[in-house]
């Protein structure tokens, strides 16, 4: 690089919308539980995004989602043992509390240094861009009231198939709860 043509970026992260709790809007009673969706709260799709909303992400977020930020450094614990196990996380770097930040990386340059010793054997430690809408994609669907203040509008060219709400709407339907992920499944649809 340039001398002098690089500069720190200092931002606030938000946690993807997959890592929240997802309960019922008038209440408290879980929308998902485990790797299922409620059948009473959740019998269609359209049921389910009108009965439940994503509650913010507690502040303790070392804590409860493994995710560590201090100064110039950011750590992603793999598996966090807290008032309940977590496993994984997604985070994103946001431009202010309501809007991702994007990267036009054309004829420009983005460094990082990533500490991969701590990783243990088959573990995918990975920093990735992704086009995303810059609100969450609450602009383009009405019933995504949450947008980027919480974590929603992920999207891959993997399309996954485990993201709980696509396009403003809950992926309940033919949801297949995970074998091996007690937190996870499989809904019909794929984000991509």
């Amino acid at each position: 690089s340039a001398a002098g043509g690089c500069a720190v970026a200092t931002a606030p992260l938000v946690i993807d919308a997959n890592w929240r709790w997802t309960h019922a809007a008038d209440g408290f009673g879980n929308c998902y539980e485990g790797n299922s969706w409620d059948a009473e709260l959740c019998p269609s799709p359209e049921r389910c995004t009108a009965s439940c909303v994503i509650e913010g992400a507690s502040a303790e977020y070392e804590a409860t989602y493994g995710v560590h930020a201090s100064g110039d450094e950011l750590r992603l614990d793999f598996v966090t043992h807290g008032a309940s196990r977590n496993v994984g996380s997604r985070v994103y770097l946001m431009e202010d509390d309501d809007t991702y930040k994007l990267f036009r990386l054309k004829n420009s340059e983005f460094t990082f240094d990533v500490d991969v010793s701590t990783l243990a054997c088959g573990i995918n430690g990975a920093l990735y861009f992704v086009q995303m809408d810059a609100d969450g994609g609450s602009a383009r669907f009405a019933s995504n009231t949450a947008g980027a203040r919480y974590g929603t509008g992920y999207c891959d060219a993997q399309c996954p198939h485990d993201v709980k709400f696509i396009n403003g709407e809950a992926n309940s339907l033919d949801w297949t709860p995970s074998a091996s992920d007690p937190n996870s499944g499989a809904g019909r649809y794929g984000s991509c």
